[in-house]
């Protein structure tokens, strides 16, 4: 099987728990804190290496001693970090805030991760022309996802783009997207509708529209809705989610990525991809951390064997 190449972001998450979000202006007291490896990019190559898939982190950390940190928790975590380049200044951080309910608030710091530029992906095209699949989010700059797209086109292989953080994007560069995965803010950003009341009528209205002149597939994460899957082949499902407790939203949206890419490229159809992918997010929540709280595949196929798919799963990206 092909490798899962991603190209993205790789983070320092300083994450504090607190019984809610402060409000402007004002102090709580956390109850915990900790310090974890995250940022989009490493958590959906940590996701597709934890499940027992085949992934190369392609990316930037800082030479400073969160860089150092970061090689040594990849590496521990099963990629290959021979591709991982070190840029001047300092690595990615963000400071995340979860709620008792599970909910996260994050700020960024792009730090090595706003210098990924279109020259290191030159340096491995091979590897992106002999991936299976890659992987990308918008925690890098802009011009570096319209080089990949391009090299995506020429080289056939399958992009998948997770819009977030969310902000606009060329027209030109989401024609080249294969699979688009935003959630429910994502898609009012690009797209101008919010998700989280419309019908499944809507949804398929809506998802008609986007890949009429948008990426070739495209899969809208609904938080406790689960998602719905729309296809060029002509699939219209709402994908249902998993009942679980949870405990940390976290990461929730890159494991589902990285699962679903996972399964795609192992050979699954989109519908199955995407149910497996719901199983893994489910999972994710119910542990702290990026990371660590990413599943394995035996994880995934309990819950699959002892869980009906229903609700609530709040599924982030």
């Amino acid at each position: 099987m092909k490798p899962i190449v991603v190209v993205g972001s790789i983070n320092t998450d300083l994450v504090l728990r607190a019984e809610r979000l402060p409000l402007p202006g004002e102090t709580l007291h956390a109850a915990s804190f900790s310090i974890f490896t995250g940022g989009k990019g490493a958590n959906q190559a940590t996701a597709v290496a934890r499940l027992g898939g085949r992934a190369i982190m392609l990316g930037l950390v800082g030479r400073d001693s969160l860089g150092d940190g970061l090689l040594t928790s990849l590496a521990e975590a099963g990629l290959a970090t021979n591709l991982i380049g070190r840029a001047e200044g300092g690595s990615g951080v963000a400071v995340i805030t979860v709620t008792a309910s599970g909910e996260n608030a994050i700020l960024l710091s792009a730090g090595a991760n706003g210098q990924l530029s279109p020259d290191l992906l030159y340096a491995h095209r091979d590897r992106i022309a002999g991936a299976g699949m890659v992987l990308t989010q918008l925690e890098t700059p802009l011009p570096t996802l319209d080089a990949l797209a391009l090299l995506c086109e020429e080289y056939g292989v399958p992009l998948m783009l997770d819009p977030a953080p969310a902000q606009a994007f060329s027209a030109e560069t989401i024609r080249k997207v294969t699979w688009l995965t935003p959630n429910e803010s994502e898609a009012e950003l690009l797209f101008g509708t919010w998700l989280g009341e419309a019908s499944e009528r809507r949804l398929r209205e809506l998802a008609d529209s986007i890949l009429r002149d948008g990426p070739r597939n495209l899969l809208l994460k609904l938080g406790g809705r689960g998602a719905y899957l729309a296809t060029a082949t002509g699939i219209r499902e709402m994908i249902a989610p998993f009942s679980v407790a949870v405990v940390d939203t976290t990461a929730a949206g890159d494991c589902f990525n990285g699962a679903f890419a996972w399964r795609l490229v192992y050979g699954d159809d989109p519908r199955e991809s995407a149910r497996f992918a719901a199983a893994a997010a489910a999972v994710s929540v119910t542990r702290t951390g990026a990371l660590p709280s990413l599943p394995t595949e035996a994880e995934v196929r309990t819950l699959m064997d002892t869980m009906q798919s229903s609700s609530p799963l709040e599924v982030r990206s």
